[in-house]
């Protein structure tokens, strides 16, 4: 996918009117440290436009990324860091709920699980709202290129285990450092949105 355009277009607080765009949108949701800025910076063969943080939970609002004027990536704030209020992580937990179930857009929501580690009793709660909320979640491994290439196998299977998922459900490993998975992921999204 050649990006021509990318451009943040809506940043939504907790009290903000969410968009009624006409392009399709893709979420993406993670734990605050899973490497989500870096995914869509290199979805959107953009350095920083996603802002990169050595500060876990910077994102606490819901952000629009317009790409070639032909869809969205939305960019949900991150979940599971410890030093964000109770009461701050209960508002964004409604407003990605608010969002998941508001949205006449959204085509699929991107789970980013760290493939080094077991899923987290987080990752699983996020996994299973999601579907709940009607959406079967496309998991997105990242830090791939932390493990040997022979670990890569078992560590697929402990997060595909861990969350429970169902055989048919797609999980793509990634990487930002080497950029590996991300033609697979605009693949998806360009099936997703009509594109081909």
């Amino acid at each position: 996918m050649i990006i021509k355009k990318a451009e943040l277009e809506t940043v939504c607080g907790i009290t903000s009117k969410l968009p009624e765009n006409t392009c399709p949108e893709f979420a993406f949701a993670g734990k605050s440290n899973v490497g989500k800025s870096s995914l869509i910076n290199a979805l959107m063969n953009r350095k920083s436009l996603a802002r990169t943080s050595s500060q876990p939970g910077k994102t606490q609002t819901i952000n629009f990324y317009h790409i070639n004027d032909a869809f969205y990536y939305v960019d949900l704030p991150g979940y599971g860091y410890a030093k964000v209020s109770l009461e701050a992580k209960a508002k964004w937990g409604k407003m990605i709920e608010r969002y998941l179930r508001k949205s006449e857009m959204l085509r699929c929501v991107f789970l980013l699980i760290d493939i080094r580690h077991e899923p987290s009793d987080n990752d699983r709660l996020m996994y299973d709202w999601i579907i709940s909320n009607g959406y079967r979640p496309v998991i997105i491994a990242t830090k791939l290129d932390k493990l040997k290439r022979s670990q890569i196998q078992k560590h697929v299977k402990m997060v595909r285990e861990g969350l429970g998922m169902e055989k048919e459900d797609t999980l793509i490993p990634f990487s930002a450092e080497t950029k590996q998975g991300r033609d697979e992921i605009w693949a998806l999204i360009e099936e997703m949105s009509g594109l081909m």
